[in-house]
This record gives C-alpha cells, sequence and structure tokens, in this order.
C-alpha cells in the first residue's frame, strides 16, 4: 500500500517540473476570468514554441545569446 502512494507522489512532483510556465502567476495575471485546466498546457506549448523560434533566429544570426528581438 505505501509503495502505490509513493507511486502517486511521485507522478504529482513530476508533472508541474514538465511545464516552463507557472500556475500561480498565469493565475494571478488574470484578472477577469477563470483559468481553465486545459489552458496552461497550452499556454505552456505555446511559450516552447515562441522559445525555439528565438532560439533558430539567434542561431541563423550567429548568435548564442537570445535577445527581444529574437521574439
Amino acid at each position: 500500500m505505501a509503495a502505490k502512494k509513493k507511486k502517486k507522489a511521485a507522478k504529482k512532483k513530476g508533472k508541474p517540473a514538465d511545464l516552463i510556465i507557472s500556475k500561480t502567476r498565469v493565475k494571478n495575471a488574470v484578472k477577469k476570468c477563470n483559468v481553465g485546466g486545459e489552458f496552461y498546457g497550452a499556454l505552456d506549448e505555446a511559450v516552447r514554441g515562441l522559445i525555439k523560434e528565438a532560439e533558430a533566429r539567434a542561431i541563423g544570426n550567429k548568435r548564442k545569446t537570445l535577445k527581444a528581438v529574437d521574439l
């Protein structure tokens, strides 16, 4: 029984680490609406896409540093 609880606890700890964004900060930034659970995953995916595109632009410009202009 204790092994099952440890597995569940490990799964819960692993999930938030997969997100780049902070659920708490996103929720605090939203003023007039509720935030649905699926929003966090979609936002995280969009952020990862922006980072990937910015990285490609920086490499294309022969830089190893991401800058605001890369967005």
